[in-house]
């Protein structure tokens, strides 16, 4: 059963883009779904609490300028440039507050799984993670109003109180659960991210299905613009830390970290606070922030291979195209 779930999550590109197609011919049976939204997230919330422990964040936090200057990456470069690029591309209004919102809300869950593939530092991907889904509370509805409340009204308090209930309540349960009952727990933690993998594929066809008749217009300038937002975030992440000293495995799990956001948090508050066309950037953040964040894995990973074959410390059969490197970048 459990074979069966990693083979199924390792496909989460090919059911996104599946279910993009089959959304786009159905668009009312996936629509009549919008309901749904904010209690799904919160699942996925709750299941990525059920998979930390509060000791996991003892070691990280014994490095608090490095778990800061990743956060504030996240919340100062990542709005920042969604705004300006939104800007750049002329972006209509509504694509402009969702692309606002991608930058704005948290790391994204997947982004643990990823900094492991990429060899990164895992505990402080976690503690990172963790550390700007609790920030987002108070720092996505203000960072949205800085943003574009001079051109939308945007609701800081009810969106507070929505992040509120729909992440923090969740993760914190979830966190406290595992922490009391760990191991009667880890038989079905494999479960919670087949359940977040079915989740977003379900958002990404509820937003595509709610904007299917828009999507011929909006598609290519929108595409572009996720893009270069998730490029910036990835550079910036790596870059910054490079400059201040940082090892090579914190800049990399940085650079993950500020690339890969909380897209299905980004939707839920689309759909709530504004129209159903600015969930489409979280949409579609969710499908590429995936695709180039396994990629840069498997970069990665290629490199640390081919230098350590060069002093002598792998057999050749761990060189790209090998068993061992296949096995690492299928894990996703």
């Amino acid at each position: 059963m459990m074979k069966w779930l990693e083979h199924f999550n390792r496909l989460f590109v090919v059911w996104a883009v599946l279910i993009c197609g089959v959304a786009a011919l159905f668009p009312n049976g996936f629509s009549t779904l919008k309901p749904l939204i904010v209690p799904l997230l919160m699942v996925v919330m709750f299941g990525m609490g059920a998979t930390l422990r509060a000791s996991d964040f003892k070691e990280p936090l014994k490095r608090p300028h490095i778990v800061m200057l990743g956060v504030s990456i996240q919340y100062l470069i990542m709005p920042m440039a969604a705004y300006f690029i939104s800007k750049a591309l002329n972006l209509p209004t509504e694509l402009m507050v969702g692309m606002v919102l991608v930058g704005s809300v948290s790391g994204g869950t997947a982004s643990n799984v990823v900094a492991f593939l990429a060899g990164g530092d895992v505990p402080l991907s976690i503690v990172m993670t963790s550390v700007s889904t609790f920030l987002a509370v108070f720092l996505t509805p203000l960072l949205t109003d800085f943003y574009v409340g001079s051109t939308v009204p945007v609701a800081v308090v009810p969106m507070f109180l929505s992040i509120l209930k729909i992440v923090v309540v969740p993760v914190a349960a979830g966190i406290l659960l595992n922490t009391l009952f760990e191991e009667k727990l880890v038989r079905i933690q494999p479960v919670f991210p087949f359940i977040s993998v079915v989740t977003i594929v379900l958002l990404i066809g509820i937003i595509i299905g709610l904007n299917q008749a828009r999507l011929a217009t909006l598609a290519l300038p929108m595409a572009l613009a996720v893009i270069l937002h998730n490029a910036c975030g990835l550079a910036a992440g790596y870059g910054l830390p490079k400059l201040f000293g940082c090892d090579e495995k914190t800049c990399r799990t940085i650079a993950i970290e500020a690339g890969m956001q909380n897209s299905g948090l980004a939707v839920a508050l689309s759909l709530k606070y504004f129209t159903a066309a600015s969930a489409l950037p979280g949409a579609l953040f969710s499908l590429w922030h995936n695709l180039s964040g396994s990629f840069l894995a498997t970069v990665w990973t290629t490199l640390d291979a081919r230098k350590e074959n060069k002093e002598g410390k792998l057999p050749p059969a761990a060189l790209p195209g090998s068993k061992l490197l296949k096995s690492l970048t299928n894990r996703f």
